[in-house]
């Protein structure tokens, strides 16, 4: 697949006065600024999305240069998204979850209080395996077994997946699966592990707004002795194990399961198959939207910025190319709003976050 690399050099405020007051000028949402090409962080799940928006605005638009799109994960991407308004600091944020209200307390402690919110279309969590896989069919509750690291409040003893259930086969446990700063993690837990805990421990789901910490570490930490892989942002790393190691299983988003369907099966859970219809319909229990997050002060100060989103808004249609690449269409009515907060500009209230 092609990428865009991210190997544009940020050009930083200087110290004159012209400049600082410039810079000043673009935090506040006007001015040139003083960069001349857009910059993105976060999901390497929407990290192909992007690439491929970034390589229509480049051939729709003489003259403007590439966009330096950097896959750092979500959480990590948050991170960097925050850290300030101006040249220096990212414009877009790619995500596979939604922004967290910690996190946008601390982009507002930065200065970053004006952000546009855009779900740009919805995605799986899916597990997969190699062709020549041993065709395992899991449920919620089988993965929390294998991957949480304290199941029934001890540490996790199980090795096989024999162990986790017994109509599973007696192969080693081996998952390969994204770091601790992917919103792929963030999905893995809230979607899968926390409901076959809670469908073993009800009691400790009645208790989570009181204990999170507590429901956090029963239901939704991973372990940590090698059953499951830390595998990096590098999701094609994933799909290569998996061909090395036939018994392992893999997480990522579903477009990577779509790109390299010659080579791997997608693992059904609680008996549904990820499929672009299962997920658009909310039948597949990994569906999860993905999002943008954009920096309101930095679209008049960014070169091509606004075009950028504009085709975005243009390529996420049922046959439009964002879907032809693997990513699922949205409903009408998000896609119909998420165009218009495009258009309108319109940034997010704070007090709907999670």
């Amino acid at each position: 697949m092609n990428r865009i690399a991210a190997t544009f050099t940020v050009v930083t405020c200087a110290t004159s006065a012209l400049a600082l007051a410039a810079c000043q000028d673009q935090a506040n949402g006007g001015g040139a600024g003083s960069r001349d090409h857009i910059t993105v962080v976060g999901s390497s799940t929407v990290f192909p999305f992007s690439t491929i928006v970034a390589e229509r605005l480049v051939n729709k638009t003489p003259g403007i240069k590439s966009p330096a799109i950097e896959s750092t994960g979500t959480g990590a991407g948050m991170k960097l998204f925050c850290t300030g308004v101006g040249a220096a600091h990212p414009d877009i944020e790619d995500a596979s979850r939604r922004m967290k209200a910690s996190e946008y307390a601390s982009c507002k402690v930065n200065g970053v209080d004006g952000i546009l919110e855009i779900q740009i279309g919805l995605d799986g969590i899916a597990f997969a395996e190699s062709k020549a896989g041993p065709n395992l069919q899991l449920t919620a509750v089988d993965l929390y077994k294998a991957l949480a690291a304290t199941p029934m409040g001890q540490p996790n003893a199980t090795k096989t997946w024999k162990d986790v259930n017994p109509a599973l086969p007696a192969i080693p446990i081996q998952v390969y699966g994204p770091p601790s700063t992917s919103g792929t993690r963030d999905a893995l837990a809230e979607l899968i592990l926390a409901r076959g805990c809670d469908a073993i421990y009800p009691a400790l789901a009645d208790n989570k707004a009181k204990d999170p910490t507590g429901y956090a570490k029963g239901c939704t930490a991973i372990r940590e002795d090698g059953a499951y892989v830390d595998a990096g942002e590098n999701d094609n790393l994933i799909v290569q194990k998996l061909q090395s190691n036939p018994n392992a299983i893999g997480i990522f988003g579903y477009s990577y399961l779509e790109e390299n369907k010659d080579k791997l099966n997608g693992v059904p859970l609680n008996g549904v198959e990820p499929t672009y219809e299962t997920i658009a319909r909310g039948a597949y229990p990994g569906s999860r939207p993905l999002f943008l997050y954009v920096k309101k002060a930095h679209l008049s100060a960014i070169k091509g910025l606004r075009e950028y989103l504009a085709l975005y808004a243009g390529a996420w249609d049922p046959d439009g190319p964002l879907v032809a690449k693997g990513l699922i269409a949205a409903p009408e009515d998000v896609r119909k709003r998420s165009a218009q907060i495009v258009k309108d500009e319109t940034t997010l209230d704070p007090a709907k976050l999670p």
